[in-house]
């Protein structure tokens, strides 16, 4: 069975990220807690006093992941000591939190309470208070680090893999990973000069780009994934491909953050951000910080060249039928 809490530790972003670490957290959800106002946006709660806490809903799994042990994580990343700071963010907004849903879970909660006051000389201030009320924060603050690798957070997220270790956690009833990296093989020099197009083997071997506007799926919207053409392993689905008047391909996020890689790219005289697969480490294209914000903000400008099409109804055929979960 499961059950929920709600953490509030500064800013979402990270401590959303940090949670969703740990095996037994089945699903969170970013939004604003126990304020004063109804349905309030982020700048009602940044700059309008609404008295609303930064708070995540742990939707967890109590069999895996005990109340007593994902309290122990939330203070491992959380200062109980800061009164409306966490890290750099300061306001009543960052305060953190314990706001529970069940009474009978109040002793857990003072037992963790109570463990702090041996760690800190300083006055405990987290709250812990039943939940008032909760309204889901605007859809581009969901997973905002998974949309935004490099976006910012206050939290190290490595702690996360630390506890996991020392505590000896294991979710045994965590789906298997969909994109696993042993399915796929990069072949060999010969087998791609063959199997590739010129324009193919200049875009993905020799870092180029091809023509804006004159590339197979710059206009292309149908239902399905896009893989590496290299090793058909699959990097983008159709659903978060749009239209960006760019001349190339652009997606606002990968199928799987894992399938794709970054390095700095000074050529030309600019500072860029390339992006290449991660079996065939085959050069896609770059990603801009110029997209839809409501997607996360992020524009994965890919070279048609570097990526062959498996329409919805191929899918099953064609091996990936796993994967139609995930195509909108």
């Amino acid at each position: 069975m499961l059950r929920e809490i709600y953490l509030a530790g500064g800013c979402f972003w990270g401590l959303e990220a940090y949670l969703k670490k740990l095996p037994g957290v089945k699903k969170t959800q970013v939004g604003y807690a126990n304020g004063r106002t109804e349905h309030p946006s982020y700048q009602d709660v940044c700059h309008r006093h609404t008295g609303h806490a930064e708070t995540v809903k742990v939707t967890y799994q109590p069999e895996v992941l005990s109340l007593e042990v994902l309290l122990k994580a939330f203070f491992r990343v959380v200062d109980p000591t800061s009164e409306n700071r966490q890290g750099w963010d300061i306001g009543t907004q960052y305060r953190s939190g314990i706001y529970y849903v069940d009474e009978e879970e109040l002793p857990v909660i003072w037992q963790a309470i109570e463990a702090q006051k041996k760690r800190y000389t300083e006055l405990i201030v987290t709250e812990v208070k039943p939940l008032q009320n909760f309204y889901a924060a605007e859809e581009y603050h969901q997973e905002y680090l998974e949309k935004n690798p490099r976006g910012y957070c206050h939290i190290h997220l490595g702690e996360a893999d630390a506890f996991i270790q020392e505590e000896g956690l294991k979710d045994c009833a965590q789906e298997p990973e969909l994109i696993s990296d042993g399915a796929y093989e990069k072949p060999d020099e010969q087998i791609l000069r063959e199997q590739l197009t010129p324009l193919q083997y200049q875009v993905t071997q020799e870092n180029g780009t091809e023509p804006p506007f004159q590339n197979e799926y710059d206009r292309h919207f149908k239902r399905g994934i896009y893989v590496d053409v290299t090793t058909g392993e699959p990097l983008f689905a159709s659903g978060d491909k749009f239209q960006s008047g760019c001349g190339w391909p652009a997606f606002a996020r990968p199928i799987a953050p894992e399938v794709l890689t970054e390095k700095l790219d000074t050529s030309y005289g600019m500072v860029r951000t390339e992006v290449r697969s991660r079996v065939g480490d085959a050069h896609l294209g770059h990603v801009f910080a110029d997209g839809p914000a409501e997607t996360g903000g992020l524009r994965y400008c890919i070279n048609s060249a570097a990526l062959r099409f498996v329409a919805y109804e191929d899918m099953e055929r064609e091996g990936y039928g796993e994967l139609k979960k995930l195509v909108k």
